[in-house]
């Protein structure tokens, strides 16, 4: 190839890739997507007199950067400096993944190419679940969440189930290509002839389509769980405007009422739960003290007409920390006394008892929720970027708290917002009781583009992964009850306040990736581990080179 075609290969890479992703792209496109790449990385690898590794850095740099703005290009209707620090760190991160794997193929041989390529890619995926800089909205098994007939053996895999499988197709169906037009610097494939053709495509064929024959077995034997209890609960979109409206000051009494007059249109004493959204509660509350808040007040005067009810809302809420209790990285301290305190975006549950259950949102976005790295750029956190309500970075909690009801037999999983994205942190709320999963967002930041879309479908992968039913309340986006098979009911439209009641089962089953989690992806990355430390010896010279 020449260097322009080097390039232009690299660009049709990343516009597969963003054209296949949902909701607007054709799912099919991710299984050939890296195959344009992988033929750029294989040139360079056999042409290094012409070709160093830094033209591949440039080349999968376009591909990955592509891929994320044609993407996420709508992050900026949030935040324009923030989308681009997060598209070109994103896309940075996936080059010097790839560029990796390349290095360490040059040293250690060109047959572990494929695999390196693989292991390397879902390391990178799951390291970027836990770490200051988080940002997984591109992880390739999140791909099938607009086809989830084709994926309800999530239940034992995940989402990096889907991206092996991806990845997977990607490498067969490069190695067939270049098997038939066999590059002069070609080492490890040969021409195909008729009948070796027929045989590399059928095996293609069967790892695409295999697993979605699966799926569907899957699904067809699956029911729920015999003794599941149904429930009924309310999910409110009240359509509150995040940038001009739901932030303004004294204006928390009017937005309450609007939310309990939606949940009024739909509420009857047969409801367990209404589901209000992220930060629905916009008054200052200080968690010592949220029975004195004249929000809690106007839940509480709601409850003595649904005394069944159990109510799971949002709000901003902060603590005052005691006399030499020990400090958080993300605590702030008062301007005018000698004291400290940390601001949560919060769930909470509001029901018949005197006990107000609080949860704190821990997965938070990066540059908006949490300056990264709190502990060394604590005093930056005035720097997170503004979208109304609390500003800086936001204190978490280590555990995955379950809201019970009064008789302790109802049990709820409080999910905000991003945190909808993770499966294994989700799953954690499972094994700690949830019966049920509650999702409360706040998608309006975005306008209407496909971001609040992949969000919404985002929770179809929860619902399949844990087998649980989940009621989705957005302030603005899409509200409705997803059920266990990931299949969404009762959808609310775009920027329209509304409401929905519907009936919900319960389940406390625990299926194989909820009890084992992101399994594939910690083998893959101490597969990763090994085959780096075999490149060390051999580059050290202590063992020698497996030949090819």
């Amino acid at each position: 190839m020449k260097t322009y075609q080097l390039y232009l290969f690299s660009l049709l890479s990343g516009v597969l890739l963003a054209f296949g992703w949902f909701p607007n792209g054709f799912v099919p496109l991710l299984f050939i997507a890296f195959a344009p790449l992988l033929m750029v990385e294989h040139t360079v690898f056999h042409n290094p007199e012409k070709y160093k590794s830094l033209t591949l850095f440039a080349c999968s740099y376009l591909t990955f950067f592509s891929w994320n703005i044609l993407t996420t290009w709508w992050l900026k209707n949030s935040t324009v400096g923030g989308s681009v620090m997060a598209i070109m760190a994103n896309a940075l991160l996936m080059t010097i993944t790839f560029t990796l794997a390349h290095k360490v193929k040059k040293r250690i041989g060109e047959k572990w190419g494929s695999l390196l390529f693989i292991c390397f890619w879902i390391t990178f995926e799951f390291l970027h679940l836990d770490w200051d800089l988080t940002w997984t909205w591109l992880t390739l098994g999140n791909s099938f969440a607009i086809t989830p007939s084709w994926i309800q053996w999530y239940e034992y895999t995940g989402v990096f189930g889907g991206s092996l499988w991806l990845l997977a197709a990607n490498v067969l169906i490069f190695k067939f290509i270049l098997g038939i037009i066999n590059p002069e610097a070609a080492v490890e494939e040969r021409s195909l002839g008729g009948k070796q053709k027929m045989r590399s495509l059928a095996i293609i064929l069967s790892v695409i389509i295999i697993p979605i024959i699966l799926s569907f077995l899957v699904s067809y034997f699956y029911t729920s769980p015999a003794n599941a209890k149904s429930i009924r609960a309310v999910i409110v979109q009240p359509n509150i405007d995040p940038y001009n409206e739901k932030f303004v000051a004294g204006g928390y009494e009017e937005q309450l009422q609007k939310m309990i007059g939606l949940a009024k249109q739909k509420a009857d004493t047969a409801d367990d739960y209404l589901i209000l959204p992220e930060t629905a509660l916009t008054e200052e509350l200080w968690e010592g003290e949220l029975m004195q808040s004249s929000s809690i007040k106007t839940l509480k005067q709601f409850l003595k007409s649904y005394p069944k009810l159990k109510i799971v809302i949002g709000a901003s809420t902060a603590k005052v920390y005691k006399k030499n209790e020990p400090l958080s990285a993300t605590a702030r301290k008062f301007t005018t006394q000698d004291a400290f305190y940390d601001a949560y975006n919060t769930a909470l549950q509001v029901d018949s008892s005197s006990r107000i259950q609080i949860y704190h949102k821990s997965k938070l976005v990066p540059g908006v929720e949490r300056m990264p790295f709190p502990a060394v750029f604590k005093y930056l956190g005035k720097l997170a970027v503004d979208l109304g309500g609390t500003t800086g970075s936001l204190g978490t909690q280590t555990e995955r708290s379950v809201f019970m009801s009064p008789d302790g037999k109802l049990k709820i999983a409080p999910v905000v917002c991003y945190e909808s994205v993770y499966g294994e942190y989700v799953s954690e709320y499972v094994k700690n009781g949830a019966q049920l999963i509650a999702i409360i967002t706040n998608d309006g930041w975005w306008g209407d583009t496909p971001g609040y879309k992949q969000h919404l479908r985002y929770g179809t992968l929860r619902a399949i992964e844990t087998r649980r039913y989940i009621v989705r309340s957005a302030n603005t986006g899409i509200s409705c009850i997803i059920n266990d098979r990931g299949e969404i009911l009762q959808p609310t439209s775009w920027w329209t306040p509304d409401a929905v009641e519907g009936q919900v089962k319960l389940s406390s089953e625990l299926t194989f990736y909820t009890r084992h989690g992101d399994y594939i992806a910690r083998a893959l990355m101490y597969l990763s581990l090994a085959l780096i430390i075999y490149s060390w010896l051999i580059r050290f010279r202590i063992i020698k080179k497996l030949s090819n």
